[in-house]
């Protein structure tokens, strides 16, 4: 299987007709997967830990918007058996929430590119920021993929949300801090240079602003080190109300 990094957008992107659509037409392309698994960007938790096996309610970890967000479902089967495998591949503690449901950083996604939910999904949490370390989890898991498990790194490849105007819509020019970080790593990602991507907060122009936070970005790291030096391929880019929503494929 390919692994995945891609830009999950908020609960809106749903209304995002150009978007959904690109994400539509990014799934057809891909082999079915027997299961996918998901390192979201709104789910830091150490120990690692490993989200509910069964099919539960969604984690609607937002606040503020529009009730019809939270009316949302995406009943996609568990995954318990992909639960065993990643734990015993991790090398590490593992834990489990059984309760935890699909945060918005999966569910939306996937709800556009598997919208049956007829794919058993897990999701993981990242146990730290640290880019190597995410790599090296990344790494460990790759032979997943031989399994036929859909790897997903699910961020955002620009996000600094106080340096958003929602009022001038989501097709307004992208600030130059923004242009300047997603062409940036289109380039690495491009070149493969990994060694680059992980040092990103010293070799990419305007990092701090891009990310004042890395929790975004982090996803990316972990489908680097599970793509075993595979070639990058944009799959969807442009920007949304100034942010990058570049994704990319390994395969």
């Amino acid at each position: 299987m390919p692994v995945l990094y891609l830009g999950h957008g908020a609960p809106p992107l749903a209304d995002d007709e150009r978007w959904t659509g690109e994400l539509r037409s990014w799934s057809a392309t891909l082999p079915r997967p027997e299961s996918i698994l998901v390192v979201s960007a709104h789910w830091e938790a150490n120990p690692l830990t490993i989200g509910a096996t069964t099919t539960v309610p969604l984690t609607y970890d937002f606040w503020g918007f529009p009730q019809r967000y939270y009316e949302v479902t995406y009943e996609a089967p568990g995954a318990p058996e992909l639960a065993e495998s990643v734990a015993k591949l991790v090398d590490e503690p593992v834990y489990q929430d059984a309760g935890r449901g699909l945060d918005h950083g999966a569910y939306v996604p996937l709800k556009e590119m598997f919208p049956a939910a007829d794919v058993p999904v897990l999701q993981m949490s990242m146990p730290t920021l640290d880019p190597r370390r995410l790599f090296e989890v990344g790494r460990r898991l790759a032979p997943l993929r031989d399994q036929g498990v859909l790897i997903v790194g699910s961020g955002f490849m620009t996000h600094n949300l106080s340096c958003v105007d929602m009022r001038q819509g989501p097709d307004y020019q992208p600030p130059s801090w923004s242009s300047e970080f997603d062409d940036w790593a289109g380039r690495a990602l491009l070149d493969g240079d990994v060694d680059a991507l992980l040092d990103f907060q010293h070799k990419a122009p305007a990092a701090g602003i891009a990310h004042p936070r890395t929790e975004h970005f982090a996803p990316l790291f972990v489908s680097l080190g599970a793509s075993a030096d595979q070639e990058a391929q944009t799959t969807v880019e442009g920007f949304w109300y100034g942010l990058s929503k570049r994704s990319v494929q390994f395969s």
